[in-house]
């Protein structure tokens, strides 16, 4: 296990893994650079380290370009590791903070959160943090199929049952990872989870079994993320991550489908039995059924935090859903690999 060579000095560390990011780094690092001394409670006590995962664009460029950033080139990828991983331990290893924050490359964060998502953490004696960043969308598909996601998501890991170390859920999001130095090498860092596809994940996992002080929260008052920026990469993202996300992505699959059905079938079935001469009150009944439905089907999607306009048009996704839940299961399962940023993995799926 890797041994820091040195203490901290300085209060923190913020280490963006970067990998062909040239359209969004610019602006995450400018929202860091920007970050007022008046809303740092040490002053500029804090360093920010790109480490550029073999791009082929200009973001090595562009990190360079900001006055006060540190450019590492991440080293080699070695068999057993996922490029994230490997990029953010070699950042890991040349930072010198006594925080580190893992964020990714198409964060934005808001004015004076550094020094606030330190102090929380300390308030609330937990060495690891997690926000989960407001989701900016572009575009129908990702307006209609994020919702169903990241309602999915609270669902299943429910921010409170996270920070509560009597239970045994654990979650972290990898766009938004703040740690303790110490606690962090002590217990291997992302060395410990160099193979996972979602390392991030598999770090809280640590935490809870080690009782290690975890805090999870939907944060938009800290930071905010456009994850993807087309169809395809968003295509590509959730196919590596739902089946390793819910462990029954199958049935939720068979779920959705079956809302799908409810929510534009019941209309149909109603106009069929009118036309065939039905009384009217079977119509009644069938439309107080889909409106039932409906009201369940936005309550559930409302739990997402996104807009409501957004989570009014999640129905025409459903389809999409189950078709991605289904092909992440069989890749996880059956070719027992995923594809991410020109790589290929193992499955991590257990």
């Amino acid at each position: 296990m890797y041994e820091p060579s040195a203490e901290a000095s300085l209060r923190l560390s913020v280490i963006i893994p970067a990998r062909n990011e040239e359209d969004c780094l610019g602006d995450c690092l400018r929202s860091l650079v920007e970050q007022s001394e008046e809303t740092w409670l040490l002053g500029r006590d804090w360093e920010v380290l790109v480490v550029d995962d073999g791009s082929t664009d200009h973001t090595a460029e562009m990190a360079r370009s900001f006055a006060g950033v540190t450019v590492l080139t991440a080293p080699a990828l070695e068999k057993g590791w996922t490029g994230k991983a490997n990029a953010v331990w070699a950042g890991a290893k040349a930072a010198r903070g006594g925080w580190l924050l893992f964020t990714d490359a198409d964060t934005i964060h808001e004015p004076g959160h550094l020094s606030r998502s330190i102090v929380e953490a300390e308030r609330h004696e937990v060495t690891m943090l997690s926000y989960s960043p407001r989701q900016v969308v572009t575009g129908l598909a990702q307006k209609a199929l994020m919702p169903l996601v990241f309602s999915e998501l609270a669902l299943a890991y429910p921010p409170a049952k996270v920070s509560d170390p009597a239970s045994h859920a654990a979650a972290a999001n990898g766009q938004f990872l703040l740690v303790r130095r110490d606690v962090y090498f002590a217990y291997g860092g992302h060395e410990a989870v160099k193979e996972a596809v979602l390392e991030d994940v598999e770090l809280a996992r640590i935490w809870k079994r080690r009782k290690l002080g975890l805090r999870f929260r939907y944060a938009p008052d800290a930071v905010a993320t456009r994850m993807y920026r087309s169809f395809g990469a968003m295509y590509e993202g959730w196919t590596k991550n739902l089946a390793l996300l819910f462990g029954n992505s199958l049935a939720l699959a068979a779920w959705r489908v079956l809302d799908f059905l409810l929510l534009f079938g019941l209309p149909v079935l109603a106009v069929a039995l009118y036309e065939h001469g039905l009384p009217l009150w079977y119509m009644a009944v069938l439309g107080l059924l889909w409106v039932r439905n409906l009201w369940r089907f936005y309550r559930r999607v409302a739990k997402s935090n996104f807009p409501f306009m957004d989570c009014l048009v999640t129905p025409l996704a459903l389809p999409l859903f189950a078709a991605l839940l289904y092909r992440s299961w069989f890749h996880h399962t059956v070719t027992k690999r995923v594809s991410w940023k020109g790589r290929e993995y193992a499955s991590s799926n257990r």
